[in-house]
């Protein structure tokens, strides 16, 4: 069993855990992660697999922190009410665009995207995205509670998702900006990206999960690769629990123009890196 492998993926995990949530893109910085301490590979390798799959261990703590809520709307659905169909109709609607797109363009986007440099680029063009549209867009008197967004609104922040394909875009930025844009506050954008995050990431879990299946019939997952995905998944919900909350609570108060800042600010540190050689 090799331990070093296994604490490089502890590594990328927590990585996951403290970024999934937060507008800066997880994706993107476990590529920088990866590449920096020499875990990411080419789109068919297990670390490929691996990043993807404890996604599903960070969605987890949303599912475990909004629990009460996520129960309520099962039972209102269950029982056919008007405020759990409404809820489950935006969720479907938010996820529909991110769904076709992320079927039709995955082996490109996995072949060309998933590179430093692209990587770089998305955190930069994001940045700029968030800064303006947190500008122009956020407003403090905005749909004020999740059960109120319509199915417009729901299928444009649903559009805008679709930006997150682009490793670097970032998923929280691009559905919360959308969010703004769209007549949100900033608490309910932030929510709404949480649960539209639930279906998406645990149906890209399991779409990779079965990809990688079909082409290697999980021969080349041996106790390292095995103890790394349970270890990974664990830490990645761990780390994102906390993060969530403190996520909520600064977004309730702060700018978050901020995160904008620190994505410029990495991408510089990035490009130097790689332009002298040492990633």
């Amino acid at each position: 069993m090799d331990l070093l492998y296994i604490l490089k993926a502890v590594v990328i995990a927590i990585v996951e855990g403290i970024t999934e949530f937060i507008p800066v893109s997880s994706t993107g910085h476990m590529i920088l992660a990866g590449d920096l301490i020499g875990f990411h590979g080419d789109e068919n390798t297990f670390s490929n697999f691996y990043e993807v799959f404890i996604q599903a261990g960070a969605i987890l703590a949303i599912v475990v922190l909004y629990r009460k809520r996520i129960g309520e709307i099962l039972v209102s659905l269950f029982k056919w009410e008007e405020r759990g169909k409404k809820f489950a109709l935006v969720i479907i609607v938010g996820s529909i665009p991110a769904v076709i797109a992320g079927v039709f363009l995955e082996d490109l986007m996995d072949k060309y995207l998933f590179t430093p440099w692209t990587v770089l680029a998305g955190l930069v063009v994001g940045a700029v995205f968030l800064i303006i549209a947190e500008k122009y867009f956020r407003k403090p008197d905005g749909v004020a509670d999740m059960e109120d967004i319509s199915w417009k609104q729901a299928l444009k922040i649903g559009c805008f998702q679709c930006l997150s394909l682009w490793p670097g875009m970032s998923r929280s930025s691009s559905t919360i900006t959308g969010g703004w844009i769209s007549g949100l506050s900033s608490s309910v954008a932030a929510e709404f990206s949480f649960f539209l995050a639930i279906p998406i990431m645990f149906g890209a879990a399991g779409f990779k999960t079965f990809k990688f299946w079909m082409r290697d019939g999980f021969d080349t997952v041996g106790s390292t690769e095995a103890v790394s995905l349970g270890i990974g998944f664990i830490v990645a919900f761990i780390v994102a629990l906390v993060c969530v909350k403190g996520f909520i609570a600064f977004i309730s108060r702060k700018p978050m123009k901020y995160f904008g800042y620190y994505r410029i600010a990495v991408s510089v540190v990035f490009a130097v890196l790689i332009l002298t050689n040492v990633i």
